[in-house]
């Protein structure tokens, strides 16, 4: 039997929030820590084995837990209970301009991330040339600091450092809906020559279009919970009765 590239079993993860939304530290001790948090659970008794090579979509409505299942896959998040384990490199796309430092220029910023992600010194050269190409971005942008990037030019640098390189295990989390409109037909062609080569890609939207046109496998999270793993379009249509039901 195959070693699959992901595998969760029974994960839990909760956070504390203010049960009237404005606790401070000093409630916090004039009460002695008690009475004023509350533990809100995100994620409960989750359970998922991903195939290597599989595009797996993952659907639910807005505080469903979905991003903070990507962020425990990605090692981000230790979840309370239940084990993950992770079979191959992974390259995260969970927020716009996630992984970059805002203080460095573009040039640093692809450099330092190249390293962070293990490649080999004498393949550091071509690997930003790669994404140098990819991004599109003008020599005289790529020498300014990120934190003077717009939206659209933190997306094509974040996107490109991710995209461009060849990861085992690519993780998506609704971000490609920024940028132009060609730059985002470039990533998905990309998506799929990784998808293609043989890596497993995880991958989060709302949009029932590309979730269909990518992914193999879907399942649905509902209030923490897998309530559907399987086909793809089973699991579009019960994303969309959630929303009429």
């Amino acid at each position: 039997m195959q070693t699959p590239a992901i595998h969760i079993n029974e994960v839990s993860f909760s956070f504390k929030a203010s049960k009237t939304g404005t606790a401070s530290l000093r409630e916090w001790i004039q009460r002695g820590g008690k009475g004023v948090f509350q533990h809100k659970k995100v994620l409960d008794q989750v359970s998922l084995t991903i195939p290597k090579g599989c595009c797996y979509g993952i659907l639910g409505k807005n505080g469903s837990g979905k991003s903070t299942l990507l962020r425990i896959i990605s090692g981000i998040i230790i979840p309370d209970e239940g084990t993950v384990q992770v079979n191959g490199k992974i390259a995260p796309i969970l927020s716009l301009g996630a992984g970059l430092e805002p203080e460095l220029t573009g040039y640093d910023n692809i450099r330092l991330l190249c390293i962070l992600m293990g490649l080999h010194p004498r393949e550091i050269p071509d690997a930003i040339q790669v994404i140098i190409d990819f991004c599109e971005l003008s020599d005289e942008k790529l020498r300014m600091q990120v934190k003077r990037y717009s939206t659209g030019m933190m997306a094509r640098l974040s996107f490109s450092i991710a995209i461009a390189l060849h990861p085992d295990i690519l993780i998506i989390d609704e971000v490609l809906s920024v940028g132009d409109i060609g730059f985002q037909e470039k990533c998905y062609k990309r998506i799929l020559q990784i998808k293609n080569s043989g890596s497993t890609i995880v991958f989060v939207s709302h949009s029932l279009v590309d979730v269909q046109h990518i992914c193999d496998k879907a399942s649905v999270l509902e209030k923490g919970k897998i309530i559907y793993d399987g086909d793809v379009k089973e699991s579009c249509d019960i994303y969309t009765r959630q929303f009429t039901t």
